[in-house]
């Protein structure tokens, strides 16, 4: 399997990434993802170089975004000022399913955080789904707080609140990576 940036001409495939994810979550009784993303918006992280898709063998297998910037209230102040990078949008197409890419991709992006100097790999994850949860719980992720208020409209409730962060670190990658973005050839390794 190869990693590379997505490009606009994927944006139908992520489109369609995450409404067949959504579908899944509805038929286990989560609300996780029922509106449809702005295209205009994903297209904006695609040019950005920020979204990446692992392919097998011509198919996308799934997608990452991973990013310096942190949704706004979500993060202290403090939290902030430490080098963190913050993975979005982990999507693993579901004919890929029960082969742990999405670990991969969770291992991809802590080594890429640490050779760009970070120190955490972050996230935020939808506030009732337990299992999803659970699942970053179960690949070294710590659960700092959840943050239910203050949503993107009027400051309403947050439904992408729970927090988790592991510290960014070195790991080999079962993909062959085509990204565009310089790795820097240094990256400390846990002592």
């Amino acid at each position: 399997m190869i990693i590379e940036n997505a490009t606009p001409n994927d944006l139908g495939r992520l489109l369609a990434f995450r409404e067949e994810a959504a579908a899944w979550l509805s038929a286990l009784g989560s609300d996780q993802w029922r509106r449809p993303y702005p295209a205009d918006r994903l297209l904006k992280t695609i040019e950005s170089g920020t979204v990446f898709m692992v392919r097998d063998r011509g198919v996308t297998a799934a997608t990452i975004t991973l990013t310096e910037e942190a949704e706004d209230g979500l993060w202290t102040v403090d939290e902030l000022s430490e080098p963190s990078m913050f993975v979005n949008k982990l999507t693993v197409a579901r004919t890929h399913s029960g082969r742990d890419i999405g670990g991969s991709l969770l291992n991809w992006a802590g080594d890429r955080a640490c050779r760009a100097g970070a120190s955490w790999l972050r996230l935020d994850a939808w506030t009732t789904n337990d299992a999803l949860q659970r699942y970053y719980l179960s690949h070294g992720f710590e659960h700092v707080r959840t943050v239910r208020e203050g949503g993107a409209v009027n400051g309403g409730p947050r439904v992408s609140g729970w927090l988790a962060q592991r510290p960014a670190r070195p790991a080999e990658s079962s993909f062959r990576d085509l990204t565009l973005a310089p790795k820097p050839v240094s990256c400390a390794p846990d002592l």
